[in-house]
């Protein structure tokens, strides 16, 4: 069965989402992110996606109390994201709980970076963060984007030993109309060994049954939790 992550976005400490990765369409959805998580981890949830929004944007980490509460207070998995560009960064994020981190701008900006953390850390806890608007890779929390394309961005990392990639269409992300379905099938034709992380679109438990009926390992469900389209009820059920 597919594995269900939640995602809890961060700006200014507060749990919130956002359309299309702007920043200027933000919409609070709880003061406190660990209550949160921990109504999730109630469900019989245990992974967590966790990103740093502030972080993204100021191109470091920024939020590190909101990961150590969580990690700290949950038996959640968490895998951690935004604003992770140094050593430093990486090192922030696993002292203070992440079991996993993300990198996606810096999978870009500087591989060389990426891939030394890839072979510190390996495979299990280093994440590729695959964000894209028409098959284009998107930098610095979406407000950039770049001229590598999808599929030659995952065939360099493939190919170098990435295992885990979170794939989100941007342009599908908090607007509740189903996830990009044929490209996952397209991906994990292409790669089937690929653990691909959906992500982006997701408006139901139907959503949910169809990406687990292609094979995709994993998806992150962010505003269909939020906005009450996915119930606790459901939620028990599938993992049952």
């Amino acid at each position: 069965m597919i594995k269900i992550i939640p995602a809890i976005d961060i700006i200014d400490g507060k749990c919130v989402r956002l359309e299309k990765g702007d920043y200027s369409k933000k919409k609070i959805y709880s003061e406190d992110p660990l209550e949160m998580a921990k109504t999730f981890e109630s469900w019989g949830i245990q992974h967590l996606h966790l990103v740093d929004l502030d972080g993204a944007k100021a191109k470091k980490i920024v939020n590190t109390d909101v990961l150590n509460r969580i990690a700290s207070r949950t038996s959640l998995i968490v895998d951690f994201g935004g604003g992770i560009r140094s050593d430093n960064d990486v090192r922030i994020a696993f002292e203070n709980g992440a079991s996993m981190i993300t990198g996606g701008s810096i999978a870009v900006h500087d591989p060389a970076q990426f891939l030394k953390w890839l072979e510190t850390y390996g495979p299990e806890k280093i994440i590729l963060g695959a964000d894209h608007q028409n098959e284009k890779i998107s930098l610095n929390a979406w407000l950039e984007e770049s001229e590598t394309g999808l599929f030659p961005f995952l065939e360099g990392y493939v190919q170098k030993g990435i295992t885990k990639v979170i794939c989100t269409d941007i342009q599908k992300d908090g607007m509740l109309q189903g996830p990009s379905l044929e490209l996952y099938k397209r991906i994990l034709q292409k790669w089937p060994g690929l653990h691909i992380i959906a992500s982006g679109g997701v408006s139901n438990l139907e959503d949910v049954l169809e990406l687990d009926k292609a094979g995709v390992p994993a998806v992150i469900i962010g505003k269909a939790f939020y906005e009450n389209r996915i119930s606790k009820a459901e939620i028990l059920k599938l993992l049952q």
